[in-house]
């Protein structure tokens, strides 16, 4: 950016100053970002009430560590959104699609389970996806923000469970979606290289949306990678057949995640150019999540790959059916869950319990797997300092 010649150097100190304190939410005194709100994206790993609110009940023992009865959460307690919203003082987000005590004073979450970044091959509840994948996401937050805004001016007493406008461009705009893109790939039998091929056009799906979103003036970017879903029994009880790496996971399904993370990272790197007033962060979520896989008892687990609750077989698994009763040897079981979910990394065969999201937000929060690398806290900063 050039500036007239008259214009001396302290002036455009001065401009850059001002511009930096508009631009950012940033606190004065330690360099933190303030973010007054959280806007989030993606599916089961952060839905936080959107599958429930509009297609699938999770039962009990969902929610029981921490909420003590069913919250929305494909969990036992919270998730690694919640404990960012934990991290900034801000209350757990509401999920769009609920419309029962809601409050989108600090942001809303839009993620729900099941969700992909491009359209899904079949839809529940006949189908195995969810219709809100993320193209339908940033049009429910393109809607929200005018929407919100009309109901702010109009008062009454639902304006102050809306956000205030200044909130949009300050919040914190957090991604955590594309594992079912994969699965979907796996599930419908294409081959690993058949996914592998697939994955730029998802890539470019992701893009778009996260283009779009800061032309709505969204600047401050969390982006997650996808976990190692090799790692999870939905993925090495169906297919037995794979490689095992050393550590019991199925090796080919990780190399497609490590693939598309590898796609992700270099497409955030284009998104910085394209995108010069936003602050991208990307979060190596696959490293911290293998971690515990490979290294469970330095985080105090045991049996990593044991599914919490399920039936059945080595891995206490065979199919999502946690919290169902089936029927086995002409006997009905309620499928409940483990005596102790904080030594268990996997809650459902899909999910994580919650004290393994909590080991993994403590060592994303730090900022040692992020690019640049920066702390949560310091989110809203372009360059590390």
């Amino acid at each position: 950016m050039e500036f007239p010649g008259t214009i001396r150097p302290f002036c455009f100190l001065v401009l850059l100053s001002i511009f930096t304190i508009v631009s950012k939410p940033v606190s004065a005194a330690t360099g933190y970002c303030n973010f007054p709100a959280i806007f989030n994206f993606g599916d089961s790993n952060s839905d936080t009430g959107g599958l429930v609110a509009s297609l699938v009940a999770l039962p009990p023992p969902y929610g029981e560590t921490y909420f003590h009865r069913p919250a929305g959460r494909a969990s036992d307690g919270r998730l690694i959104i919640d404990f960012i919203a934990q991290s900034f003082e801000l209350p757990y987000l509401s999920a769009y699609l609920d419309s029962l005590g809601t409050n989108f004073s600090h942001g809303a979450n839009y993620a729900v389970s099941a969700s992909t970044i491009r359209p899904p091959p079949s839809i529940l509840p006949q189908g195995s996806f969810s219709p809100f994948y993320l193209d339908v996401q940033y049009t429910q937050f393109s809607n929200f923000r005018p929407r919100t805004q009309a109901i702010r001016n109009q008062g009454g007493i639902f304006a102050s469970l809306m956000p205030k406008a200044e909130y949009f461009p300050e919040a914190l705009y957090t991604f955590d979606i594309g594992q079912n893109d994969l699965g979907a790939g796996f599930f419908t039998n294409m081959t690993v290289q058949q996914v592998n091929a697939s994955v730029p056009d998802i890539i470019n799906g992701f893009t778009t949306n996260v283009k779009n979103i800061y032309n709505l003036g969204a600047r401050s970017f969390w982006i997650h990678n996808t976990g190692p879903i090799g790692c999870l029994a939905y993925v090495f009880v169906s297919f037995p057949s794979a490689e095992r790496d050393s550590y019991g996971c199925a090796k080919p399904y990780n190399e497609v995640a490590q693939y598309f993370n590898l796609k992700l990272k270099e497409a955030v790197v284009q998104l910085r150019k394209d995108l010069p007033l936003a602050a991208i962060t990307y979060v190596d979520i696959y490293s911290v999540k293998y971690s515990l896989f490979s290294n469970p008892k330095k985080y105090g687990f045991e049996n990593p790959l044991v599914v919490c609750c399920g039936y059945g077989g080595e891995y206490n698994f065979r199919s999502l059916e946690c919290g169902s009763t089936i029927e086995v040897n002409g006997t009905q079981i309620l499928v409940g869950s483990c005596e102790r979910p904080d030594l268990r990394v996997v809650w459902d065969g899909v999910h994580y319990t919650e004290a393994a999201n909590k080991v993994i937000f403590d060592q994303i929060s730090t900022g040692n797997f992020s690019d640049p690398p920066l702390s949560l806290k310091m989110a809203c900063h372009r360059n590390p300092n």
